[in-house]
C-alpha cells in the first residue's frame, strides 16, 4: 500500500528532519496512528513531495519525519479544467471529490441560469470553502502532490473568456452531434469542459459559449448527472491524452 500523504506549509520540504504538527500532525498520530519506521509523504499541494519515514512521535499531534528524497512534479499537460454547474445539496462536494481523485487540474464553480442552488453572500462563501476543503482532502486521499485549484464562482462572461483562451473547449451536452471520445485534442496546453446543471445548459448560454469556441459534445448514449459527468469526461480525456499511460 502506498504511503499516506499529509500537507505542510510551503518552504519546509527538504532532505533531513521535518516536523509535522497541528491538525495534520493530529490526524497522522491520533487517527492514522502512524508509528516510528512507517513510510510517509509530505506535500505542499503544489507539486512538491518529501518522502521519508516517521522518526519520532510526540504526544497526540506531533511527529518527526526523516526525509530522504524530495521530488517536484511538473505541471501536467494538457491541463484539464472543468466548469462545474452548481448541483443540489452535497452533490457539489461529491463532484469535486471524484474529479480530484480522477485527476482534474482546475474546477470552476458556475451558477448557470437553470441552477437551483444559489451561492450568495455568506452561504456562497461557506459552499466555496467546502469545495476547496474537499479538493484538499481528496488530493491527500488519492496520493496527489499537486491538488486541483478551485476558483471562485465565475460569471458567463468570465467562462466565455476562459473558453476562448483554451486549446480545446467543449460543452458536454446530450444533444451534441459529435462524441467527446473522437474529438481532436491538443497534445499540450489547456482543455476546458463545461458541465451544465440538471436542467441543462440554456440556449443563450450555449450560444455564448459557442461564440467563444466551445462546441457541444456528447459523452455517450446515457445521460449522466451533473455531479458525475465531469468525472467521466476527465477520465476519458486522461486516457486519450496519454496522461493515464
Amino acid at each position: 500500500m502506498t504511503a499516506p500523504v499529509f500537507v505542510v506549509q510551503d518552504g519546509v520540504l527538504r532532505v533531513g528532519t521535518v516536523t509535522l504538527d497541528g491538525s495534520e500532525g493530529r490526524h497522522a498520530v491520533s487517527v492514522r496512528r502512524l508509528r516510528v519506521g512507517e513510510e510517509i509523504v509530505l506535500t505542499d499541494g503544489a507539486g512538491t513531495g518529501a518522502y521519508g519515514t516517521v522518526a519520532a512521535v510526540e504526544g497526540k499531534d506531533r511527529l518527526d519525519v526523516t526525509v530522504t528524497e524530495v521530488r517536484t512534479e511538473p505541471e501536467p499537460s494538457p491541463g484539464i479544467t472543468v466548469v462545474q454547474a452548481l448541483p443540489k445539496g452535497d452533490r457539489g462536494e461529491l463532484a469535486v471529490e471524484t474529479m480530484t481523485e480522477t485527476g482534474v487540474d482546475t474546477v470552476v464553480p458556475w451558477q448557470a441560469a437553470r441552477c437551483i442552488t444559489q451561492w450568495k453572500g455568506e452561504r456562497g462563501a461557506r459552499a466555496l470553502a467546502k469545495w476547496r476543503a474537499t479538493a484538499r482532502e481528496a488530493g491527500k486521499q488519492s496520493r496527489r502532490l499537486r491538488f486541483p485549484e478551485v476558483t471562485g464562482l465565475m460569471t458567463d462572461k468570465q467562462i466565455a473568456a476562459l473558453l476562448a483562451d483554451a486549446d480545446f473547449a467543449a460543452v458536454l451536452h446530450e444533444e451534441g452531434s459529435e462524441p467527446l471520445a473522437t474529438a481532436p485534442l491538443p497534445g499540450d496546453g489547456r482543455i476546458v469542459l463545461v458541465v451544465g446543471p440538471e436542467g441543462g445548459v440554456s440556449p443563450e448560454e450555449l450560444a455564448a459559449f459557442a461564440a467563444a469556441g466551445a462546441k457541444p459534445y456528447r459523452l455517450g448514449r446515457t445521460v449522466l448527472r451533473t455531479s458525475t459527468a465531469g468525472t467521466a469526461a476527465t477520465a476519458l480525456l486522461l486516457g486519450r491524452t496519454g496522461r493515464w499511460s
